[in-house]
């Protein structure tokens, strides 16, 4: 379980969210995806986001003075 909270994962997830979210606009405006399955992408980068910082704050406290 210290895999998920080492520094490569929440970069790792930080940059996932980015991907999804820079790929649901980019989809949408092409007229590939639907706006509600954009929409959804989007949604999905947002929690990958959250979790990423979350974790980094968990590391933060974690981390000795």
């Amino acid at each position: 379980m210290d895999w998920l909270l080492t520094r490569e994962t929440v970069i790792t997830l930080a940059i996932l969210a980015a991907v999804l979210s820079v790929a649901s606009s980019v989809l949408q405006v092409k007229q590939v995806i639907s706006v509600a399955r954009a929409k959804q992408l989007n949604v999905a980068g947002y929690a990958l986001m959250g979790v990423s910082m979350l974790l980094f704050i968990i590391i933060g406290y974690r981390s000795p003075v």
